[in-house]
C-alpha cells in the first residue's frame, strides 16, 4: 500500500493515551438485522461512552500532546460532536477549550459543550463558516487551533477503531465508514488496508452532503455552495486536500444514500437493535438497504459512530418504537 499520512505504530501508540473509558468499544454481531437487510451484520458501538461518538480517541491524543508542550488555550470548530469531546478531554488536562459552532447545530449537542465548561461561540452559518472563525480565533489569541481530519491526531485516534476490529472480529469482508471530514474513513481504512487489505472499505455520505464523495471520485477537490441533510455530523462543504489524498489510498468505494434510507436505518437500529442514533451513525445500514445484492452474503461491519440527537428532532424523523407483546 502507498503511504498515507497515518503510521501504524503511531496509531498503537495512541492507545496508551487514550482513557481506557473510549477503547474496546463493543463490537458484535445483530442477528435481529439480518433478515431485513440480508447479509450477517455485526456492530462497532462507538457511542457507550462519556460523549457519545468515537471523537474522543482523537482529542484524547491532541489533549495528551497539548498538556505535554503545556499548552493551554484550544479552540476547534464542530458540528457538535468533536467539540464535546475536545471539551471533556481538555477539561480533565487543565485545558482552555473554546469550541466554535453554527447557531442552527444540534440543540443537544451545543448544551453539553457547554456543560463540559468549554466557551462556545456561535456563528451565523453553517460549519464552514464556523472553521473559518475558530482559525480566525486561533491567529488573534495565538491559540492551538484543532482541525478536525486535517490533523493527524485526529485520523489516528480514529484509526483505534481499525486496531480492535481487525484484532478482535471474527472475518469479515465489509466496513462500511460514514464519511464526514474524512478522520474517520481514513484512520479505519489506513489500519484495514495495512492489516486486513482483503477487506472492502466502503464509505458513506448523504447525497445532500456529497463533497467529498465527489471528490474521492474525480480525483480532486470537490466543493458545494450548500448541504441539505439531516445528519449534521456529516455535513461537510469543502474537503480537505489532505484528507483526499489519504482517501484515495485506502477507500475501495464512496457511495451516496437518500435520506429516507438513513431515516429507515435509524429506524431499524432503535427495531433491531434498540439503539437510538444519530442520522450518521445509520448511515451504514442506509447504504445496505440501497443496494442488497451487492452486500449479499457478506459479513459486514458497520461503525456506529454517534448518538448525540435532538430528541424531538428524533421522533419525528423514526416516530414512536413498536411495542411487542409476546
Amino acid at each position: 500500500m502507498q503511504e498515507t499520512r497515518l503510521d501504524t505504530a503511531r496509531i498503537r501508540a495512541a492507545r496508551r493515551v487514550i482513557d481506557p473509558v473510549f477503547l474496546d468499544t463493543p463490537l458484535y454481531r445483530c442477528e435481529a438485522l439480518e433478515p431485513n437487510l440480508g447479509c450477517t451484520v455485526s456492530i462497532k458501538l462507538e457511542t457507550a461512552n462519556p460523549v457519545r461518538s468515537f471523537k474522543a480517541r482523537g482529542t484524547e491524543v491532541v489533549a495528551s500532546l497539548l498538556a505535554d508542550d503545556g499548552s493551554r488555550a484550544v479552540v476547534c470548530a464542530s458540528a457538535g460532536n468533536l467539540g464535546q469531546a475536545l471539551a471533556w478531554s481538555g477539561r480533565g488536562r487543565g485545558l482552555d477549550v473554546t469550541v466554535v459552532a453554527s447557531r442552527f447545530a444540534t440543540r443537544a449537542k451545543l448544551d453539553r459543550i457547554r456543560a463540559l465548561d468549554a466557551g462556545l461561540e456561535l456563528v451565523d452559518g453553517d460549519h464552514e463558516m464556523a472553521r473559518e472563525r475558530a482559525a480566525a480565533i486561533a491567529r488573534y489569541d495565538g491559540m492551538r487551533l484543532v482541525e478536525d481530519s486535517l490533523d493527524i491526531e485526529t485520523c489516528e485516534g480514529a484509526a483505534t477503531i481499525g486496531l480492535e476490529l481487525v484484532d478482535t472480529a471474527p472475518s469479515f469482508d465489509t466496513v462500511l465508514i460514514a464519511l464526514g471530514g474524512g478522520a474517520l474513513a481514513t484512520g479505519v481504512g489506513h489500519v484495514v488496508k495495512a492489516l486486513a487489505p482483503e477487506v472492502e472499505v466502503i464509505c458513506i455520505q448523504p447525497l445532500g452532503a456529497p463533497a467529498l464523495t465527489h471528490s474521492w471520485r474525480q480525483h480532486r477537490i470537490v466543493t458545494t455552495d450548500s448541504t441539505d441533510t439531516i445528519a449534521d455530523g456529516v455535513a461537510g462543504r469543502c474537503p480537505i486536500p489532505a484528507v483526499l489524498d489519504d482517501l484515495l489510498l485506502v477507500a475501495d468505494d464512496a457511495v451516496l444514500v437518500q435520506e429516507e434510507s438513513i431515516i429507515a436505518g435509524m429506524r431499524m437500529l432503535l427495531d433491531h437493535a434498540g439503539l437510538v442514533v444519530e442520522p450518521s451513525a445509520a448511515l451504514g445500514i442506509a447504504a445496505i438497504l440501497e443496494d442488497r445484492d451487492r452486500f449479499a452474503g457478506r459479513h459486514v461491519v458497520t461503525i456506529v459512530c454517534g448518538s448525540n440527537v435532538d430528541v424531538d428532532a428524533y421522533h419525528q424523523w423514526v416516530g414512536t418504537a413498536p411495542i411487542h407483546r409476546s
